[in-house]
């Protein structure tokens, strides 16, 4: 296991794109990209909590900003404009996007006060909203008591979503519309928290586990592939072939995260051959 880059914050969202690992650090409000070469620029500036992202089948970089309640685009000259409003969708902001082939990205909210914890009620906050390229946004799933990372097959027809709470990856078929049908548990992970998701070229997800402390590979129904033991807490994870990427730093619990100093995040490689 190699540490590529460390002395950073909260990290999360990392992506594989255009011969680069990208990630972000929630707490110093920036987007990252580091090369074969381990060269490390910051991509873009944006005071967020959350601050994920991805790419549209452009190349250009898509974000959610908790700051301003939208989804930006970044453009070629490095400025982020307005994409999509999200303001309607939740008072609590908004966490993990995924964005397939045809430029529609699915954002999630846990919908509710992360430091106070979740409400009481037989049905979860969370949600799963689709964002169409022209900007319109609606929920296409609910009942989700922690929605975190998201993935998509290779095939564009299936939706996996990590719910960190009820320990499971749920998976969707995805109608030609976007729509989201057919919701099953995709894979019961026991006691484990899953965080952030990635799926691999065999169709097996790799989940990263903060109070467990590492990455899991699973199989569709939930066999367990393989484990990458780490010594702090792992938020997510990104797969280029047989490298795995992990951002992993020390948790301070929710109450804490508004104020907490004392980050050691960093982005790992692991070779998986």
């Amino acid at each position: 296991m190699d540490t590529l880059v460390s002395g950073l914050g909260l990290v999360e969202s990392p992506r594989w794109h255009d011969g680069r690992i990208w990630f972000s650090d929630w707490t110093h409000g920036r987007i990252i990209a580091v090369d074969e070469h381990d060269c490390v620029e910051v991509v873009v500036e944006h005071p967020s909590l959350p601050l994920c992202f991805d790419f549209l089948p452009d190349g250009r970089l898509v974000l959610v900003s908790n700051q301003v309640h939208a989804l930006l685009v970044r453009e070629p000259d490095g400025t982020l404009v307005r994409y999509a409003d999200l303001a309607g969708l939740s008072s609590y902001g908004h966490n993990d996007i995924v964005v397939d082939r045809l430029g529609r990205a699915y954002v999630n909210s846990c919908d509710f006060d992360f430091a106070v914890g979740p409400p009481d009620g037989a049905r979860a906050p969370g949600f799963v909203a689709l964002v169409l390229p022209d900007g319109t946004a609606r929920v296409v799933a609910d009942d989700l008591a922690f929605p975190n990372g998201m993935a998509l097959t290779a095939d564009g027809r299936t939706l996996v979503v990590a719910d960190s709470y009820r320990s499971q990856l749920v998976g969707f078929d995805i109608a030609e519309d976007g729509s989201l049908s057919r919701r099953r548990i995709w894979a019961d992970l026991g006691t484990d928290n899953p965080d952030g998701i990635c799926l691999d070229a065999e169709g097996a997800a790799w989940y990263a586990d903060v109070p467990h402390r590492r990455c899991v590979r699973v199989a569709e129904g939930g066999e367990v592939l393989r484990t990458v033991e780490l010594d702090r807490g792992g938020f997510a994870c990104a797969i280029d072939g047989d490298r795995l990427y992990v951002v992993a730093a020390h948790w301070p619990g929710p109450a804490e995260l508004p104020t907490f100093q004392d980050w050691d995040g960093q982005l790992l490689r692991v070779a998986l051959g």
